[in-house]
């Protein structure tokens, strides 16, 4: 059979991360906006017999064990809830950075799901899909229809796609990975300290800026309850928002997910493109990327 066209896997930019306390079983209730960005890895799937993966691209090296990816993972959970589904080869191009707050691993997962949803004629709001991407990681449930959205809960609550407009934006990574868990531990929480939502939460900022002439103001009253933590870990981020912030045009700088990417907000995509060529001149070690944020 003929290889399946290349599925994008788009990056996940958390635009606000409001973490709302730690349950009693430990994970942590959040609050989030998500975006999606008009970068990420790309993955191809040829049907057949096996189930397999190959990985390549530009941060291959750092992905890990091929073995342990969420790929193979989201595969094998779509498998256990249809019977008879047809599996096959894998390639995933790497693009990237790896443990870096755009959820890379979970959209790859997503896009699996997506193929091979398509190859065994699986309808794309099908329950199975979405209890497979449960099965497989928090973040891969908000990746599997790559539009701005709400998350809630654990990840695990989604609001419906919002219509949201879209933002110029660069993308910046200092080339340092951030363990999601040891962000999170930092945080320190006690078990059971799970509190309303704050004021300026997601739910608020959708709320104004619907209406509102610019997104990017109204995301400036949110914030990321992750950075400070993800920054005594790993210091260089202070300076990548730093950096970020002092570009002609840029509105807003914040940190994604649990780090190390950053985001800065700009007027324009020109004012974004001319970022991103002064910070590959002047931070030539950076992982950097103008795109535009919505979905």
């Amino acid at each position: 059979m003929p290889a399946a066209r290349a599925e994008k896997a788009p990056a996940k930019v958390n635009l606000t991360l409001h973490v709302l306390g730690r349950r009693a079983d430990g994970y942590h209730e959040i609050e989030s906006l998500v975006a999606f960005a008009g970068v990420g890895d790309a993955l191809s799937f040829t049907p057949g017999r096996a189930l397999a993966l190959t990985v390549g691209g530009p941060t291959a090296a750092a992905a890990g064990d091929t073995a342990d990816n969420l790929v193979l993972k989201a595969a094998r959970a779509l498998a256990e809830q249809v019977e008879g589904l047809q599996l096959g080869r894998f390639a995933l191009s790497k693009r990237l950075p790896v443990a870096a707050g755009l959820g890379g691993g979970s959209a790859d997962a997503a896009a699996a799901l997506r193929m091979l949803a398509r190859s065994s004629r699986l309808a794309p709001d099908d329950p199975r899909l979405l209890q497979a991407a449960r099965a497989t990681g928090a973040d891969v449930p908000v990746c599997l229809d790559p539009r701005p959205r709400l998350m809630r809960g654990i990840g695990d609550i989604l609001s419906e796609p919002l219509d949201l407009p879209k933002l110029a934006a660069v993308l910046v990574n200092p080339g340092v990975a951030v363990p999601t868990r040891e962000v999170f531990a930092a945080l320190k929480l006690p078990a059971g300290s799970v509190a309303a939502s704050p004021p300026g939460s997601a739910t608020s900022l959708v709320a104004t800026s619907l209406g509102a002439t610019s997104l990017a103001d109204a995301i400036a009253n949110g914030r990321n309850d992750l950075e400070l933590p993800a920054i005594e870990l790993q210091p260089v981020i202070a300076d990548v928002l730093a950096v970020l912030r002092k570009l002609p045009g840029c509105r807003l700088s914040r940190m994604s997910g649990s780090g190390a990417t950053c985001f800065g907000l700009f007027d324009s995509t020109a004012a974004a493109t001319a970022a991103a060529r002064t910070l590959r001149i002047g931070y030539p070690a950076w992982w950097v990327r103008p795109t535009v944020l919505g979905g």
